[in-house]
């Protein structure tokens, strides 16, 4: 595994599913879907969208929870119900807010199908933190260190400071897997 670096398990910025800032949800979810019929049938497909500013420069993404997140307006997306344990509400309470909300009524009506697909992805994107960023040089292990470290999904692949790729722990699974079935009978002593 040592011989593997992120880049041979990435997936190019160009193959993947990218809007601008400005770009309505639903739009986002066309480029997201046109991304998916795209991409190879033998690779895992893509749960997220990286949103570009006007110099074509990541600076953030849009993950299928955060669309379901922005559908359900019912939360903060900048402040969740389930974060409230690090003020110190107790479980119990979280869960009967949760419970609360669930109760006001459905979610998934005309009105709030419309006011969501007109929302701009900059409205719910999540901004890339500095552990998600792994050099295209990087090796297997350094990537599964910051995947498992940070409980990330996928990683921003850059070569120097420009983000050229999307690391994604599918792939990363997959490559993890394979070399074990490879090795199965070295492994059995």
């Amino acid at each position: 595994m040592e011989n593997i670096c992120v880049k041979d398990l990435m997936v190019p910025i160009s193959e993947y599913a990218t809007v601008v800032v400005g770009t309505s949800l639903i739009d986002a979810v066309l480029a997201l879907e046109a991304a998916q019929e795209a991409y190879c049938a033998s690779k895992y497909e893509h749960r997220a969208i990286l949103v570009l500013d006007d110099n074509k420069a990541v600076i953030g993404k849009v993950g299928q929870l955060r669309i379901l997140k922005a559908i359900e307006t019912r939360y903060d997306l900048g402040c969740d119900v389930e974060k409230l344990s690090q003020f110190k509400f107790s479980d119990q309470y979280i869960a009967d807010k949760c419970e609360q909300y669930r109760l006001e009524g459905p979610i998934l009506d005309q009105d709030s199908f419309r006011a969501t697909a007109n929302k701009k992805v900059e409205e719910f994107m999540q901004r890339p933190t500095p552990g998600e960023f792994v050099s295209k040089e990087s090796s297997l292990d350094m990537a599964i260190h910051k995947l498992v470290a940070g409980t990330h999904l996928s990683l921003l692949v850059t070569r120097k400071e420009e983000i050229v790729g999307v690391l994604r722990i599918g792939d990363v699974f997959a490559s993890v897997f394979h070399e074990m079935r490879k090795r199965e009978g070295e492994l059995e002593t």
